[in-house]
């Protein structure tokens, strides 16, 4: 195939080409382009076939657009030819060059195409794709009644550069109709801005920009939703149209929506996201999308938040009735409205803003003269809570302080409305997530809705049974570290707002409660100042109670009881125990247990093996006092530690380094101290330790006391049977010698016998007393020893009178002995004998010569004898005083018990006391002196 015979000239085809490439250049319609191709090519080449068919992109389909045919049948000129995968035609397009077809009737992949070529017999073919750079506009097919044609190189370059032109002027003729067909943002946006200068409401602000907005993206509907925060919900505040009534429902907007209804929306406007929902697209998932468009009356929308220092105030919406595809620039211009409103909006609002800002200024003015002017801290704290509840319309202040020891919130002030009640403390630990929330002391925790948000899930059952939907939570003092390596910070104390329906809380009122909160840490510290203090006072005061209780005390229970009532109030401990043992003692018993509740106690009959209990022992072998968790205890301890508390401080009462610890104390959980509390267990410690000596002190003091009792029984006692055997053994050795120096002795045989008898009889009443003595030196050598006698009342009478007989004969006393029958007591027979001679000696001294002495027996009770003595002698009131104390209050100072008589009445007191009796001595004003000796009565009387 070559070139035609007209066109054999050079000069001619250049100048032909020339023009067909510039009217190609300069002409922008296409089907002038068009013709002008197809003609050129008819004209300069020996084509039977030629049509050219433009390419659409979005249908991926070749529309024919003319061409040349052997027969007068154009329709398939002008068809639109679908591309499929492994086409011929497609394959031009995506590829972008030229493909050969020897045969075109033969080709398989031609699709309509073959046929044609069958019809119009047309073998030998070419397809041009027209492309410009990498982009195909369109494929011209060339084809010849001869087979297997094959184009020259100049042919392909000619028809390659034709196609090429045609492919550009159609891309500049597709840019300036794109040019003309985009909507250009920048104009009706300039004159937006220039009303909005005009203009000093936000309303009319809005309309302006609702209009102009309307007018560029021409939606259904535009409207802008403004944000309530306490209701939590957004209103229609501007609008391109109003309701009518003649207006069907769907196509009215919603007049307002609440944030429960926006759910993945709501969270899209808060993160400043702008949302499309279009034709097969949306940016939410589908079924908020469906409850979306249901709940706005819309089948597209395009929204963009309007927000403000990170504060959203509201959105601007265009909403269509119909699917829609948004375009970018429709996106863009709606977001630079909405930029333009959230800068407008504060400086329209700038008075209202500017008259809140003075009246949180005044408020926080009046925190501080609160603080400043009031000593009470929580009276201050509820002049704080009342104006802060009443500026943020909440109905909740709670001031929580985090706990190391439970790692919950102990509530320590709240103030709430009258129809509602207290929450009760404390409130349940938070998660490792919530207390990261809390980097720093500047950080707030808001919660608009408790339902929806997953914050604080430990307090939602507290908090919603008390009517708490929404919070803000804001640290108020310093941080304390906790955790097991002590890595966690915690915010020590932490204030609540809480409101009773779902809202959103803005940045001042976040910015108002950090500042308060700032204040409140001011009456805090000095609430815990003063706590401490008073702590400290407190403490000081219950030691000096304990000082003057151990100084005052000098009996060994009574200290023992005192003391550990006192460590309970001290320490506010729920229990505390005291167990002692004797030195070498195998057995420890609790002598003292104080519990504040019925639960607490501990059996105290229960004895313990010192050497078995592992608590003991380690409290044995450590210095200083110690915690011991309860629930770690041995299963030996727990047999008689039964009380559920959570730890023991514990600590052995210690004395000299060479004293062995004869007690354990016990305190379980003390409020007042902690395990930092070093101050205070230095202070407990020296507690301990002085009454460990207080106590030592007193044993001591008891057993020296009770071995002086003893010696002084004991000597006088002696005294007494060495007066008796004096008496005996002398008045028979004087007999003796008297009947030995008898000057009728031998001279008159029945007067021998009779001194014989006499004298075996002296003998033998020296050998009876004598023999009585040796119980004496065996078995009371340094103790007395006592023995349960059965003795008659009269035999004791008689045997006294014997003894008293010398000095009433000399004083000529009368004595009168009256007994109300024979009735048997029980003692020791000796030393009762002895303690009523004692006593009756006494009396009979105290006696005027020539006085009277009356003793009566008779029963006090059925198991106790009384002998009632009365006599008219002097005595000193104060040793009747001092002998009914059994002692006297100091030890060091003068008494009249420790001289006669006063020493041996005490004695008889004390030795009648160890054998079940009594003696009383009463002295009334004007009457006669009365002593009471009181015996036990044996029931075989």
């Amino acid at each position: 195939m070559g070139l035609s015979e007209e066109s054999i000239a050079l000069d001619q085809p250049i100048m032909t080409l020339g023009r067909v490439l510039q009217t190609l250049q300069d002409e922008d319609n296409v089907d002038v382009l068009i013709e002008t191709t197809l003609d050129y090519i008819k004209t300069e080449f020996n084509y039977s076939l030629i049509w050219i068919g433009l390419y659409d992109r979005l249908d991926h389909r070749l529309l024919g657009k003319g061409g040349i045919i052997p027969t007068e049948d154009s329709w398939l000129l002008k068809q639109r030819f679908i591309l499929s995968p492994g086409d011929l035609l497609e394959q031009v397009v995506i590829e972008l060059r030229p493909v050969v077809v020897p045969d075109l009737r033969e080709e398989t992949r031609a699709g309509e195409w073959r046929k044609a070529a069958q019809a119009f017999n047309i073998q030998g073919s070419i397809l041009f794709p027209m492309r410009y750079k990498d982009r195909c506009f369109g494929v011209a097919l060339l084809g010849s009644s001869e087979w297997g044609i094959s184009p020259s190189s100049m042919e392909k370059e000619l028809i390659s550069m034709v196609l090429g032109t045609l492919a550009t002027s159609l891309f500049q003729i597709e840019t300036t109709w794109m040019y003309q067909q985009t909507k250009r943002p920048d104009q009706p946006f300039f004159k937006l801005l220039t009303q909005f200068r005009t203009l000093n409401t936000l309303d009319r602000c809005l309309e302006v920009a609702v209009e102009t907005t309307h007018e560029f993206i021409e939606p259904t509907r535009t409207n802008v939703y403004w944000y309530y925060r306490e209701g939590r919900y957004f209103w229609r505040r501007a609008s391109n149209q109003q309701k009518m009534p003649g207006i069907s429902l769907m196509k009215q907007a919603a007049s307002g929506v609440t944030v429960q209804d926006l759910g993945e929306f709501y969270q899209a406007l808060i993160s400043d996201h702008l949302v499309s929902i279009g034709e097969s697209y949306s940016s939410l998932r589908a079924d908020t999308t469906e409850r979306l468009m249901e709940k706005i009356r819309a089948r597209s929308l395009l929204a963009v938040p309007i927000v403000f220092n990170q504060e959203m105030l509201g959105f601007i919406a265009v909403e269509g009735q119909h699917p829609r595809i948004w375009q970018e620039n429709e996106k863009q211009f709606l977001r630079g409205v909405a930029h333009l409103i959230s800068l407008t909006a504060p400086l329209a609002e700038m008075e209202a803003k500017i008259r809140q800002i003075e009246l949180d200024q005044s408020l926080t003015a009046k925190v501080t003269r609160a603080i400043v002017d009031d000593q009470d801290w929580q009276f201050s704290l509820k002049t704080t809570a009342n104006l802060l509840c009443q500026r943020l319309n909440a109905g909740r202040f709670l001031l929580i302080e985090y706990q190391p020891e439970t790692e919950d919130f102990k509530i320590i002030y709240q103030h709430y409305t009258l129809n509602r009640t207290a929450i009760p403390s404390p409130l349940n630990a938070l998660t490792y997530q919530d207390l990261q929330r809390f980097k720093n002391q500047t950080e707030i925790l808001v919660v608009e809705n408790y339902e929806e948000d997953e914050k604080l899930k430990s307090w939602r059952t507290q908090l919603r049974d008390a009517g708490v939907r929404s919070l803000m939570l804001c640290p108020v003092n310093g941080y304390i570290t906790t955790g097991k390596n002590q890595q966690q910070k915690v915010p020590q104390e932490l204030l609540v707002i809480g409101h009773e329906s779902p809202r959103t809380w803005d940045r001042t009122e976040q910015e108002l409660v950090k500042i308060v909160s700032q204040q409140l840490s001011v009456i805090l510290h000095q609430w815990q100042l003063n706590q401490q203090i008073q702590s400290h006072e407190d403490f000081n005061q219950v030691l000096e109670d304990c000082w003057l209780t151990l100084q005052k005390t000098d009996q060994l229970p009574s200290i023992e009881k005192q003391f550990t009532q006192d460590i309970a109030q001290l320490l506010q401990s729920p229990l505390v125990v005291l167990l002692t043992w004797i030195e070498g003692a195998k057995k420890a018993k609790i002598v003292s247990c104080v519990a504040r509740q019925a639960t607490l106690s501990i059996n105290t009959e229960r004895l313990i093996t010192v050497a078995k209990d592992p608590l003991i022992q380690h409290a044995l072998s450590t210095e200083e006092l110690f915690w011991w968790p309860v629930q770690e205890l041995s299963a030996y301890t727990r047999q008689w530690f039964t009380s559920s508390v959570d730890k023991i401080l514990v600590t052995a009462l210690r004395t000299a380094k060479n004293h062995q610890p004869t007690g354990l104390l016990i305190i379980a959980d003390p409020e007042q101290i902690h395990d930092e509390s070093h101050i205070s267990l230095t202070m407990l410690n020296l507690l301990v330790m002085q009454f460990a000596w207080s106590r030592r002190y007193l044993r001591i003091q008891d057993t020296l006391k009770t071995q002086h009792e003893e010696l002084q029984w004991l000597n006088w006692y002696k005294q007494r049977r060495l007066e008796e055997l004096y008496r005996t053994v002398g008045g028979g050795l004087k007999q003796l010698s008297e009947l030995n120096n008898s000057p009728f002795q031998g001279s008159d045989p029945q007067k021998t016998q009779l001194s014989h008898l006499r004298y075996q009889q002296l003998l033998r009443q020296m050998g009876n007393a004598l023999a009585s003595t040796s119980s004496l030196i065996k078995q009371e050598q340094w103790r007395l020893h006592h023995h349960h006698d059965i003795v008659p009342i009269t035999n004791l009478l008689r045997w006294v009178r014997e003894r008293l007989n010398a000095i009433i004969r000399n004083k000529q006393i009368q004595f009168i002995v009256k007994q109300e029958g024979n009735f048997n007591v029980i003692g020791d027979r000796i030393k009762l004998e002895l303690v009523c001679y004692e006593v009756l000696l006494t009396t009979c001294h105290r006696s005027e010569p020539g006085g009277m002495i009356e003793v009566v027996s008779r029963l006090c009770t059925d198991h106790e004898l009384e002998l009632f003595i009365t006599d008219y002698g002097k005595i000193n009131p104060q040793l009747i005083i001092e002998l009914k104390m059994g002692s006297h209050p100091d030890l060091l100072a003068p008494s009249l018990l420790t001289s006669s008589p006063g020493q041996q009445l005490l004695i008889c007191q004390q030795m009648l006391e160890k054998m079940g009796g009594n003696l009383l001595l009463e002295k009334i004003e004007n009457q006669p002196l009365i002593t009471r000796i009181i015996l036990p009565v044996s029931s075989s009387s």
